[in-house]
């Protein structure tokens, strides 16, 4: 055995006339060698030395026990790659990590076959799709959730992160792929009948949110070692204004609802119940004649984005409901789709028709909700009875409201009524009273 340097190495390295043409030197330090390699070993350094195949390539390794005692062989890496002293400096560092119990063989399989951030997010809607993984409240994962997390993953995970291995994903590269988000790096236009893939604060805050949440069940279940998002620090959206109709924007939609002779009278009656009850897009889309109950002056939902719901309805949104017609062979849709035994599903864009009509810019179904939301705010009901109107469901709050009741029927009833006031009232007709707040506010005689 010798130490092993760049003269040894080159000493060692066949001849291109082929195999057997070896010097001197190289019989020396091949010792006993096999027919199809050439292997020398450090004097040195224990465990490190040089292997030479008979077409040239060379590559340091080293050989040890592992806590077994195995015997194991690692190569570090070809000596087009390494220098003899860089070869013995790795060389050094895994060998004591092996005394330390260490298994660098069985590292670099595990680094090999660890899985990557798309492998884990496939493993994750596989498995919340077929209710193995729970969700909130240790309930199985909302199938509209997990359409949300799917195109989520689709649309900015999976071009940025998803080759990546999980192991080596650190906290500073997913900060780096939210602000990429933000940046609108995985924006696309619209195609055909598609939506339009954006970015923007709010897209890459919830998608940060997903992945923490993917990790921390893969984490919990020994996928992986640790959640490469936790601690993350999620872009704020905290100055971003949110939308809001005042009374005399409504008046304006409401009117442009009157004229809207052309447009669905389905997609009409939906867009108004979102602003008579704050209910979510999709809730009054899927809303099923069988959940409606008018003696209780309420909604039945079995599940929605919080579980399942009982919400109360103003007696304007109640009649609207009861006025809709059957449909097509009785559909239990209350909002049925024009074709088909389905829901009602072209309401967007008919709202953006009657926006442009009316000359309200940036109004969507959740503008709407806000709206009631804002509405109910100004007339002087609480936090706490506007959450149960929306359907939130914060800490105790479904167990308080088991005990109010009349208190959110009245509420309901009275912000129902006042938004169809103003939907009902021409906008050109105005008058001030002093609001619930003891402000001023427009209203519509």
């Amino acid at each position: 055995m010798a130490r092993i340097t760049k003269r040894l190495v080159d000493a060692l390295r066949p001849k291109k006339a082929g195999p057997s043409d070896l010097d001197v030197t190289r019989a020396r330090y091949a010792g006993r060698a096999s027919k199809k390699d050439v292997v020398a070993w450090d004097d040195e350094l224990r465990g490190f030395g040089i292997r030479f195949k008979p077409t040239g390539a060379g590559a340091y390794i080293i050989q040890y026990r592992n806590a077994e005692g195995r015997s194991k062989r690692l190569t570090l890496g070809s000596v087009a790659e390494l220098t003899a002293e860089e070869a013995r400096k790795l060389a050094r560092s895994k060998l004591s990590g092996v005394a330390q119990g260490g298994d660098p063989v069985e590292e670099k399989r595990a680094a090999r076959t660890a899985p990557t951030v798309a492998e884990i997010c496939d493993w994750y809607l596989e498995k919340a799709e077929s209710g193995e993984l729970l969700g909130r409240r240790r309930r199985p994962i909302a199938p509209k959730t997990l359409a949300l997390d799917r195109s989520r993953i689709e649309t900015h995970v999976r071009p940025l992160l998803g080759d990546r291995k999980v192991e080596s994903v650190s906290l500073a590269d997913i900060e780096r792929f939210q602000a990429d988000v933000v940046a609108g790096k995985t924006a696309k236009p619209r195609k055909g009948r598609g939506g339009i893939t954006t970015g923007g604060a709010g897209v890459a805050g919830r998608t940060v949110g997903m992945l923490h949440t993917i990790f921390e069940q893969a984490t919990r279940l020994h996928l992986i070692s640790h959640n490469p998002a936790k601690g993350v620090r999620k872009v704020s959206t905290d100055n971003k204004v949110e939308r809001r109709l005042s009374l005399g924007e409504i008046a304006l939609l409401g009117r442009a609802i009157r004229q809207a002779d052309e447009e669905s009278p389905v997609a009409l009656a939906a867009i108004r119940l979102m602003l008579l009850t704050g209910f979510r897009r999709m809730e009054v889309l899927t809303l099923e004649r069988g959940w409606i109950d008018p003696e209780a002056a309420c909604v039945r939902f079995p599940t929605t984005k919080s579980g399942a719901q009982l919400r109360a309805i103003g007696q304007p949104a109640l009649k609207l409901l009861l006025s809709q017609p059957g449909g097509q062979n009785e559909n239990l849709y209350v909002f049925p789709a024009e074709v088909g035994d389905g829901h009602f599903v072209g309401v967007v864009r008919i709202l953006q028709r009657l926006c442009l009509a009316a000359k309200l810019k940036e109004v969507t179904p959740h503008v709407l909700r806000h709206t009631f939301a804002s509405v109910a705010g100004d007339m002087g009901f609480s936090e706490l009875t506007i959450a149960g109107l929306l359907g939130h469901t914060g800490r105790g709050v479904t167990q308080r409201y088991v005990h109010l009741d009349k208190a959110l029927l009245l509420a309901a009833d009275k912000v129902a009524e006042e938004i169809e006031l103003a939907l009902d009232t021409a906008a050109e007709r105005r008058s001030t009273r002093p609001s619930a707040k003891g402000g001023r506010h427009v209203e519509f005689a």
